[in-house]
């Protein structure tokens, strides 16, 4: 397996477990900076690598009513501002082709949502920006059709790949996990995340929204150390309900630190 780097943090088969955390959108900068500075120093303690994650736009929304975030001129300056004042390597997600360039000058791994793993374009406008890129799994793909996507990457000259597995769609408004599904995409040659919380929602589960069961994503976190991933996807709020977006996902943020103690244990009995 080949290693990735993103800013200061290795990715990697044989560097410590890493962890991409943060609210799902960048809501507020001294938010962002509460978040990521729990994170980061609990990280620091176990010695996991951590990347700060937070979304400047959310396009892909269950009603056109649903909060975005603050857009991507300001979003992109508050994620910055963010990873500058922790000294963290930051991420978040590019939605369309043109928006690639500017949105890796700002972060250091460029993310591509599920739904979108499939749009060559996006593929190869952030595989060309020089930035490692981290394509989440389509909930509709298959772990080997992931390949396609790591060839779209690899041929257009990326300077890394990582893929992240968040559940495959099982009937309605259920998302399941099948752990066979890292040990192939682990198979491919890069680094593999699993998306703790995403895993849990319930697609459209609300109407007019995501519902989700975030009381499972503790196991799933667990199951997914066990089963050897590189780094592990966390959606983190002080105040979950309040959260302007994913709010029937993301875990309460004293959980989530605290949850990294036990998977600390797992990595090392692993």
């Amino acid at each position: 397996m080949r290693t990735v780097q993103v800013g200061s943090v290795t990715v990697g088969a044989d560097a410590p477990l890493v962890i991409i955390a943060g609210p799902c959108a960048a809501e507020s900068r001294d938010l962002c900076l509460a978040v990521g500075e729990r994170m980061r120093d609990r990280c620091a303690e176990l010695g996991f690598g951590y990347i700060f994650k937070a979304s400047f736009d959310k396009a892909n929304r269950s009603s056109i009513k649903s909060r975005r975030g603050p857009g991507m001129d300001e979003g992109l300056r508050l994620i910055a501002s963010v990873g500058t004042a922790l000294g963290v390597p930051t991420t978040t997600d590019v939605h369309e082709s043109q928006q690639a360039p500017a949105v890796a000058q700002a972060v250091d791994l460029l993310q591509v949502p599920a739904f979108l793993c499939r749009q060559t374009d996006l593929l190869v406008a952030c595989a060309k920006t020089g930035r490692p890129v981290n394509v989440k799994k389509g909930q509709f793909l298959s772990p080997a059709e992931m390949n396609n996507v790591v060839t779209k990457l690899t041929e257009s000259d990326a300077a890394g790949i990582m893929l992240t597995e968040r559940g495959t769609f099982f009937g309605y408004h259920r998302l399941v996990n099948d752990f066979t599904a890292v040990a192939e995409m682990m198979t491919l040659g890069w680094p593999v995340c699993f998306d703790v919380t995403h895993s849990t929602q319930a697609p459209g589960g609300q109407g007019d929204a995501s519902g989700g069961r975030p009381e499972h994503a503790p196991m799933l976190a667990k199951c997914a150390v066990a089963a050897g991933v590189q780094a592990l996807f966390i959606e983190t709020h002080p105040d979950p309900p309040s959260a302007l977006s994913d709010a029937a996902t993301m875990l309460p943020l004293d959980h989530a630190v605290s949850l990294l103690g036990d998977l600390k244990r797992l990595w090392e009995a692993r």
